[in-house]
């Protein structure tokens, strides 16, 4: 088990044993093992008898975990969106949704390929994967060893029969990663953010105040490799922080913006060259944040959303002992350039001491002329937030299961992001959730259709 990963939180949780003993490079690899159901998965008709809503939200479809990613630490983890189709990583693979009828989803296909987080994103044909935990092979073959982590490629063109393409070695694996269309239509960079470094590894070296650019080659896409380690922290990371490097960046890049969420630090970055990325500013918040863990622009690129990941997704953050400014989002105006902080926003329902609960992964509900927000808050459940008077932050609508029964140390709401006209959530056990509200203030964004989403990469809409 590595030292630095086992003080970020839940990345601890993520990481279940070591392992060791070197492999050789592996000969080209056999394609993942695909699981295409002869059935489609039949979502729930009733809802789970433990779900609590508001009066404008009702879940309106379930699909539970299953084989070959529902064992004990089969977590589903992100999400990412193309057409009619979700995407879904899980810490033993990812899975393939037709979502044409968002209300009856099935599941086209499961790939079994281990490593954690398996965060996920999707570009034209390519799907990649986020490995944050020391391989023996950098394929799918579930191999013990310490040898490799990083980021996977997969073809899947044809969504019933994804194709393992290539991996590219990252020092200190991929925890996240952040695609970022290149001024050539044929290129694609993409960010990986990871924490390190640790001591006596192979994959994880000090020192590592850094992110690493990717570039794919999209016509060539075997050819894939780090052309960039650039360190963003002039001034070096907070101190007081857990680990070096960045747990998530996320883009816009029709702004040239980025904002980096760097464990003890808040990152605004120039991303107007890609590969080289400019520091506009750098902020700390050590009275209430713990690990800045992800960030959000609104749709004008004149405020930043960051959260704080209290506890690293493993602790009851959200009961009546923690502050509301803690494990909280941090709302911050740009101004002249710079970060202002105004206000934090924290889910108003208490949970019990059994409940994991602090901020998650979120994205904006597409409503013009407001800022408003859907967010995973693990056994919080989900949130619709409003932002747009960035001093008085409101929750709108909210879903949440009761208390898990389950022993797993982490459960409920890992991601949750409005696609088309619903919510869907990634829950860790549960499986994927579809989520209506129905407000005037967000029901504008039904209108809205977006060809693709993936949350690390904003667009205008």
């Amino acid at each position: 088990m590595n030292s630095a990963k086992l003080r970020v939180g839940v990345v601890a949780l993520l990481l279940v044993s070591a392992c060791s003993g070197p492999t050789g490079t592996a000969s080209p690899p056999p394609s993942p093992t695909v699981s295409a159901p002869a059935t489609a998965a039949t979502p729930s008709a009733k809802p789970s008898e433990d779900v609590r809503t508001s009066a404008n939200v009702k879940l309106v479809a379930e699909v539970k975990r299953a084989a070959p990613l529902d064992g004990p630490e089969s977590w589903n983890s992100d999400l990412a969106f193309q057409g009619d189709y979700a995407f879904g990583g899980n810490f033993s693979g990812f899975t393939i949704y037709d979502i044409s009828t968002p209300t009856a989803p099935k599941v086209v296909s499961s790939v079994s390929c281990p490593g954690a987080q398996n965060d996920v994103s999707v570009y034209g044909d390519l799907l990649f994967l986020s490995v944050d935990e020391p391989q023996g092979d950098d394929a799918c073959k579930g191999k013990e060893g310490d040898d490799w982590e990083g980021l996977r490629i997969f073809d899947v063109s044809d969504k019933k029969d994804p194709k393992y393409v290539t991996s590219i070695a990252t020092e200190c694996g991929s925890h996240t990663h952040t695609m970022i269309p290149g001024a050539d239509a044929d290129t694609l960079y993409i960010y990986v953010s990871s924490p390190g470094p640790e001591p006596d590894s192979k994959t994880c070296p000090a020192p590592h105040e850094l992110i690493q650019v990717v570039k794919v080659p999209l016509k060539n896409p075997k050819d894939a490799k780090v052309v960039a380690k650039p360190d963003i922290f002039p001034g070096g990371q907070s101190q007081e922080s857990y680990s070096a490097g960045c747990h998530d960046v996320t883009a816009y890049p029709e702004k040239h913006l980025a904002a980096a969420a760097c464990f003890g630090d808040g990152v605004l970055l120039d991303i107007t060259d890609p590969v080289r990325p400019k520091v506009l500013q750098q902020v700390r918040d050590s009275e209430n944040f713990q690990i800045w863990h992800s960030a959000t622009f609104n749709n004008d690129a004149t405020k930043v959303v960051f959260s704080d990941e209290l506890g690293g997704g493993g602790m009851p953050t959200c009961d009546s002992k923690t502050a509301k400014t803690r494990g909280a989002n941090a709302i911050y105006d740009i101004v002249g350039g710079k970060l202002e902080r105004r206000a934090y926003y924290k889910i108003p329902r208490e949970q019990t001491t059994t409940e994991n609960c602090v901020a998650h992964n979120g994205s904006l509900v597409p409503v013009k002329g407001r800022d408003v927000m859907v967010q995973a808050w693990y056994q919080g459940g989900v949130s619709i937030w409003d932002f747009t008077d960035s001093n008085a932050p409101r929750e709108i609508g909210f879903f949440e299961r009761g208390p898990s029964h389950s022993g797993s140390p982490i459960a409920g709401s890992w991601s949750a992001y409005y696609y088309n006209g619903y919510i869907y959530s990634s829950d860790i056990l549960e499986g994927l959730d579809v989520i209506e509200i129905n407000d005037p203030i967000t029901d504008p964004a039904k209108q809205v259709t977006m060809d693709d989403f993936n949350v690390q990469t904003q667009k205008t809409y």
